[in-house]
């Protein structure tokens, strides 16, 4: 079912224009909720008072302001704001074609929108864009003003219909280089093993995995069951995380085996890389002589005094 658009304007491609509307390509299907009063479950409710004259403000009765010291707020209203030189505002306005592949993912933002035509006139340009792409490796670059800024985003096929995602300013990432931990020594051994992992755990697409929300599932059914003044339906425990990992190899080798076991795999089939068998450590550490179980050390004795008396 179509969504409620957003946005109007057009993509402009060169000196081709595509009159669009922009939707969200995405939902949320999660839970809100009210802050109650705990003793008798009345709602909190959140009041928009001037800190001045101490009155309760009407949304008509309030504007936009920024914040230049702790002692100025300079207002900026809406039509000063609209009146900017901003060439995105009504555009999409495509700057470049890159390749896919040279998108790095952290520059993907929150926001995904499908572009519909904006009526019969739009169709034919849209479907020309749309069979461009289709045919080359690349995805388009465009700027555009969506609520109050100016935004960068990546405009690519999905199906039949175009998508556009959000991307962050370069200025907007932060640099890895003071998060990445000391180098540290690995061995092959260690490599291959986590290469086997990877292979185990490998699906051809993200499609063929089951991924649900089991959180949502429990707490649906937790706010059904108070509603319904009954005990919740016991939901199905997932393992608990590991504790601190002593032996990488031992960590590696069994996650191998419990990943085959989850996909009902018993032999080495599929598995481009085998488990390395860890190396025998040469400094043996020294072992206690085995005891004889005390069982069979007094049946010993016994034994040996009937021979003596005999």
């Amino acid at each position: 079912m179509p969504g409620r658009p957003i946005w109007s304007g057009a993509v402009t491609f060169g000196l081709v224009t595509i009159p669009v509307k922009l939707e969200p390509a995405t939902e949320s299907h999660g839970i809100s909720f009210n802050q109650i009063h705990i003793k008798d479950g009345g709602r909190i409710r959140y009041r928009k008072v001037c800190d001045i004259d101490g009155k309760e403000l009407r949304q008509d009765e309030i504007g936009k302001g920024y914040e230049v010291s702790k002692d100025q707020v300079i207002p900026i209203t809406d039509d000063e704001l609209a009146e900017m030189p901003l060439p995105t505002a009504k555009a999409i306005d495509i700057v470049a074609f890159v390749d896919r592949t040279s998108i790095d993912p952290i520059r993907l933002g929150e926001g995904n929108y499908y572009l519909t035509a904006d009526g019969q006139v739009a169709a034919k340009p849209y479907v020309l864009l749309r069979k461009a792409l289709e045919r080359t490796d690349k995805v388009a670059i465009a700027k555009f003003a969506l609520r109050g800024r100016e935004r960068l985003g990546m405009l690519r096929i999905k199906d039949d219909a175009l998508l556009l995602n959000s991307m962050h300013w370069d200025d907007e990432i932060r640099s890895p280089d003071e998060l990445r931990p000391d180098e540290t020594p690995l061995t092959e051994e260690e490599i291959e093993g986590a290469l086997a992992l990877m292979d185990t755990m490998s699906t051809e697409h993200l499609a063929d995995l089951e991924l649900v929300d089991h959180y949502r599932d429990a707490l649906v059914e937790v706010i059904d069951a108070k509603a319904e003044h009954r005990q919740p339906k016991p939901m199905g425990e997932e393992a608990a995380p590991a504790g601190k990992v002593v032996d990488l190899m031992a960590a590696l080798q069994e996650s191998v085996a419990k990943a085959k076991e989850s996909r009902g795999e018993t032999g080495q089939a599929g598995t481009v890389h085998e488990m390395p068998k860890p190396k025998k450590k040469t400094a043996a550490k020294k072992t206690a002589p085995e005891k004889t179980p005390a069982k069979k050390t007094a049946a010993k004795k016994t034994t040996a005094r009937r021979r003596k008396s005999a």
